[in-house]
């Protein structure tokens, strides 16, 4: 086959593929069964690997992922993408309906559609070829994710008709696709996903494309942002087009000609959410007239012309079963409702947090109640009170045990808290937790030693103590569930590498009560040894500033523990390093990290990790972390939400990071 014959094979299987991607990703009308496609798709991508000069830039074998990147390049939106104002019910609606009637003279028309759960992304085409997608950031800069968008099949690469545009969307996970790469998660022992949104997001902020390629999203376009040559008089037709370009649109949008039909659309789909296979939080209604939407124009955070109703958390009734309780590494026992299973938010809920025992006092919970719950937030569920005229006499009441039911040791309230608490320094459930605690990422950071790894080792008496880690060998390793070889010696090399960790990780790892992360570096600066600080006494740990007395009386009470003497010298014997390795305070970072002296605000909320991990790694990098917006804020890092004090910052012309870019920085 000369070369030209080959192009028209190429050329022939590309075009042939992406209609059949299209018929099944956006129209959900497969063409060819899943065999005959994976066959076709095998015989272009040998093709290409023959001739890489004749592979079209709209391959589907693009959607593979291509090389890892190293960081995520900016992105300056033409046209900011700007938040939107709340609604929360009918009247809320109204208000807008009437400001709206105001601001034009007349009653406009609307386009409701739902309001998507995941990432807003934007699209850009040049001549109808995918040239370029990012991230919404703060609405003004975003990031350049165009090799993590390419992996998601209803993303067209080339457009039906050669056209300049600039679309938005939202990328999302199906609930199907969640629950996948939950149970996936689980079996490895790794954390989960809170919701769908936080997966996607976490998926389209991977610097390897391989790994979103593999996590099955999706997308729906919402809106054009900039068209070259066309002109689009309302909302629904512009819908209309992109869904003709060959992008994929929400079937659900409806147009209403009165604020009562909008209202009647939003109250809809309150009890009809939870059957839809994507997560939904939410309608979007939009002033249908473009020319309408510019006359109305736009306030410093969002335009006049749209308004999201946000859903009420969901309320379930069900029953209260049993009251399980848990010990925590600090030996605080949380009790936790075991739940006869409901669908809440378009998840089943089993367990719902009870937090302790004057909660179930203060709500007379009896086992065999019926309960509400909700998610607050539509995350986490919660009891929130209980139906006690539906009560029929057979419900028994619910005592917290006296001793500890990992243990047996007695349990004991400290004075000022209303937790029980476990004290025996053996008790199996505390040491467990503190392994798990040990190898956490603000902590050890022991890459491969999950929560499930931690529980096998332990369950299999391969570790007591944290220093057992240390001493663990690869053939007790290959003997675990799920452990092959290119694991365990990922695992071995992973703890040997944390030997060399400084001294904030060690003693944030040991668990010392009240020492979080900023307090472990704090120490670790000061004392600069382990051998220093354990022999110090309340007095010189409460001149240091940020140790309290409740602090130091912690610290000094650890240390005097011979248990703990042993296990330091144990790991000191080991290997692992005892002192401090970073900067004295107000000296130079030695790693010339961005952060160091700069003076850093986070707002908003955060997708891949918490604001106190975050709080944690910029302060452990040379940054101080403070709670307002000034003129001495040299970065503000701004989460989804951000609200006033990104208002501020902007005001100040401070420099403003979403997390993507946070994330791009702490991996350097």
């Amino acid at each position: 086959m000369n070369e030209q014959d080959v192009k028209k094979e190429i050329d022939r299987l590309t075009d042939q593929l992406n209609d059949y991607a299209h018929h099944y990703y956006v129209l959900d009308k497969p063409k060819v069964s899943d065999a005959e496609y994976d066959q076709l798709l095998s015989e272009l991508v040998t093709l290409e690997e023959k001739h890489p000069n004749l592979k079209r830039d709209d391959s589907p074998s693009e959607r593979v992922g291509g090389e890892p990147l190293d960081h995520f390049k900016k992105v300056q939106h033409a046209i900011p993408m700007l938040s939107l104002s709340n609604a929360f019910n009918e009247q809320d609606l109204r208000d807008f309906h009437r400001r709206a009637e105001q601001g034009l003279g007349h009653a406009p028309t609307y386009s409701c559609e739902l309001k998507i759960d995941g990432l807003a992304v934007t699209l850009k085409y040049e001549n109808g070829r995918f040239i370029q997608g990012a991230t919404r950031g703060d609405g003004t800069i975003g990031e350049d994710i165009t090799s993590n968008l390419k992996t998601i099949a209803s993303i067209p690469l080339r457009l039906k008709e050669d056209v300049t545009i600039e679309v938005r969307g939202e990328a999302f996970m199906p609930k199907r696709s969640f629950e996948r790469l939950n149970e996936a998660k689980e079996k490895n022992g790794e954390q989960l996903f809170a919701n769908p949104r936080n997966a996607a997001a976490g998926s389209l902020r991977q610097l390897d494309p391989k790994i979103a390629a593999k996590r099955n999203l999706d997308i729906f376009i919402y809106s054009i942002g900039q068209i070259e040559g066309k002109e689009i008089e309302s909302h629904h037709e512009a819908l209309d087009y992109v869904a003709s370009l060959g992008f994929k649109t929400n079937d659900q949008h409806q147009h209403c000609e009165t604020i009562d039909e909008v209202v009647e659309y939003c109250e809809g789909w309150l009890d009809k959410r939870a059957d839809l296979p994507y997560e939904i939080d939410g309608i979007v209604i939009k002033v249908d007239s473009l020319r309408d939407q510019e006359q109305l124009g736009f306030t410093a955070k969002s335009p006049r012309w749209a308004t999201a109703f946000k859903f009420p958390a969901e309320e379930v009734v069900t029953s209260l079963l049993d009251i399980e309780l848990s010990v925590g590494r600090t030996g605080v026992v949380t009790p936790t409702a075991i739940l006869e299973p409901v669908s809440v938010a378009g998840t089943t809920v089993k367990r719902a947090s009870l937090h302790n025992e004057d909660l179930i006092r203060e709500k007379d919970l009896k086992l065999g109640d019926k309960v509400t719950i909700k998610k607050a937030g539509d995350i986490i569920p919660e009891v929130v009170n209980v139906l006690t005229e539906q009560r029929k006499g057979d419900e028994r009441d619910f005592s917290m045990p006296t001793q500890c039911p990992e243990c047996g040791s007695e349990l004991v309230r400290i004075e000022g808290e209303v937790a029980l608490r476990c004290v025996n320094p053996k008790c199996p459930a505390q040491i467990r937790e503190g392994l798990i605690h040990f190898v956490s990422r603000n902590a050890m950071n022991i890459d491969g030693l999950g929560e499930r790894v931690i529980t096998q080792l332990f369950v299999h008496e391969l570790v007591e103590d944290v220093a057992d880690l240390y001493k663990l060998k690869r053939d007790e390793l290959l003997q675990l569930e799920r452990m092959g070889e290119k694991s365990v010696d990922n695992l071995l090399n992973a703890i040997e590498a944390s030997k060399e960790n400084s001294l904030e990780k060690l003693l944030f790892g040991l668990g010392i009560r009240f020492v979080g992360a900023k307090a472990a570096k704090t120490l670790a600066q000061h004392f600069e040894t382990i051998d220093e600080l354990k022999v110090a006494n309340r007095e010189q740990l409460e001149a240091i500033d940020e140790i309290g007395e409740k602090m130091a009386d912690a610290i000094v009470t650890y240390f005097e523990k011979p248990q703990v003497a042993e296990l330091i010298g144990e790991l000191k014997g080991l290997g692992v390093n005892t002192t401090y390795k970073g900067p004295k305070p107000g000296a130079p970072e030695e790693n010339d990290s961005y952060f160091s002296g700069k003076t850093v605000v986070l707002t908003g909320t955060m997708e891949e990790m918490s604001r106190g991990e975050a709080k944690a790694e910029i302060e452990a990098l040379g940054g101080k972390v403070t709670g307002s917006v000034s003129a001495k804020t040299d970065l503000l890092i701004a989460g989804e939400k951000a609200g006033s004090k990104l208002k501020k910052a902007e005001e100040l012309e401070i420099e403003i990071w979403d997390e993507g870019r946070l994330l791009s920085e702490l991996k350097k």
